[in-house]
């Protein structure tokens, strides 16, 4: 059964009772991530994550990983861009010892100049090793020039720039505006006192307050068509396509999902099939939307090598195209579905997942839909639905490509693309 609570000091609680598990597992989600920074600020949520490992009065940052580790416990967090989470999962009689260590990270973090100087290089090194890292680069170059101009296409890590010029003072002004409980939404599941979990909690942050920060919410534009060509020594080409596409408040949310799987969400997936298992032109490649509160991006993307240019160009676009205009069969849509019901209904025997779903679910929606609810959205979902929403979507005019690889190759790659996308400048 799920509970739900606000706090007395403004903080939301969320607790699922899951009587019939060993463990338990609780996240703090707080709403900012990197789409609220300012340029001067940029990477500088991500940057408060790592800092809150750092230590507190209470405990230095040896004493919380080997606390976590002692009860067999696993402690973990990461920045998006538009919220931070902190998150553990324990046996459920330890499950309170995580809550407060959580609690004391996010709370009494002691920020000092050395941790901030230390954990500065750690960030600048992270960047280097991901700027080596080209099939992890693209999305974030794509995104970056698809949303130029606005803080959405930031990296979530920042820059050497950004994190070398930040100052600390300017850190920790950012922590306090932002890590207050009203901006917060906790999540616990598991084989819990939900009653007990919330007196603890309200115990725990008592003291606790501050007002809920006003973040610039400005709607993101998108930048007009574009191919761009990044030179790096790399033997692979990397290419990310993308169009814009619908929030996470859209209602063709479920129909996006069941598309996207059809498409390029799987093995079994069209562009799987077709690219990889049939032509054998690369060794991933995959579609993925991304929504966020008002804007989202589709994207496809793949890796290989300069000498399938034209072949890649020209069957990627071949499958697009027949995407939209013949659509999909509703024998691939059945399938599809069972697909979605089974990953689901089996997500939902780990605690962990079961608290990331109503954490998320009241961070994005105030609401919570259960997996009956999801279930029967899914199936409502039709071959017809799906070919509008990718007629909508799939715009020839709307595409912009990214890609990655050597300077020996790039005029041709950007030639062939362009060939296929001829609309782009």
């Amino acid at each position: 059964m799920i509970y739900r609570w606000e706090l007395g000091n403004g903080a939301k609680l969320v607790v699922e009772d899951i009587p019939y598990v060993k463990s338990a597992a609780v996240g703090m989600y707080i709403k900012v991530g990197s789409r609220y920074e300012s340029a001067r600020l940029a990477g500088v949520s991500h940057f408060i994550e790592h800092m809150l490992f750092k230590g507190t009065p209470e405990r230095t940052a040896r004493d919380i990983a080997e606390s976590m580790e002692s009860m067999g416990g696993q402690l973990n967090a990461y920045t998006a861009k538009e919220h931070t989470c902190f998150y553990a999962r324990t046996l459920d009689e330890d499950i309170y010892t995580a809550i407060d260590i959580i609690s004391d990270m996010v709370f009494n973090s002691l920020m000092t100049n050395n941790d901030f100087g230390v954990e500065r290089q750690v960030i600048i090194e992270e960047i280097n090793m991901y700027e080596d890292t080209p099939d992890e680069l693209i999305h974030d170059v794509f995104a970056r020039k698809f949303w130029e101009g606005h803080a959405m296409g930031n990296s979530i890590l920042g820059s050497t720039q950004t994190i070398g010029s930040m100052e600390r003072e300017e850190l920790v002004d950012f922590y306090r505006a932002a890590y207050v409980p009203g901006n917060m939404i906790i999540a616990v599941a598991g084989n819990i006192d939900p009653l007990k979990i919330k007196d603890y909690l309200e115990n725990k942050l008592d003291g606790y307050g501050g007002p809920v920060p006003v973040q610039s919410c400005d709607k993101p534009g998108f930048n007009q068509p574009f191919i761009k060509m990044i030179p790096k020594d790399v033997e692979q080409l990397q290419i990310c396509l993308g169009v814009p596409s619908i929030s996470y408040h859209d209602e063709k949310r479920f129909t996006q999902n069941v598309m996207n799987s059809i498409l390029g969400g799987g093995m079994s997936s069209r562009l799987f099939q077709k690219l990889r298992e049939e032509l054998g032109l690369a060794y991933s490649v995959f579609s993925s939307p991304a929504s966020y509160s008002d804007t989202g991006l589709f994207s496809i993307y793949i890796g290989t090598s300069a000498a399938h240019i034209d072949k890649f160009s020209r069957n990627l676009y071949e499958q697009i195209q027949l995407f939209i205009e013949q659509g999909v069969t509703e024998e691939e849509v059945r399938r599809t579905q069972k697909l979605m019901k089974s990953s689901l209904a089996l997500g939902l025997e780990g605690v962990m997942n079961r608290m990331t779903r109503t954490g998320r679910a009241v961070l994005m929606y105030d609401q919570i839909m259960t997996p009956e609810e999801v279930i029967d959205r899914i199936y409502a979902v039709n071959a017809s639905m799906i070919k509008d929403l990718a007629n909508q979507i799939f715009d020839r005019q709307q595409f912009s490509i990214a890609a990655i690889g050597s300077n020996a190759v790039l005029p041709e790659v950007e030639q062939e693309l362009a060939r296929w996308w001829g609309n782009l400048a």
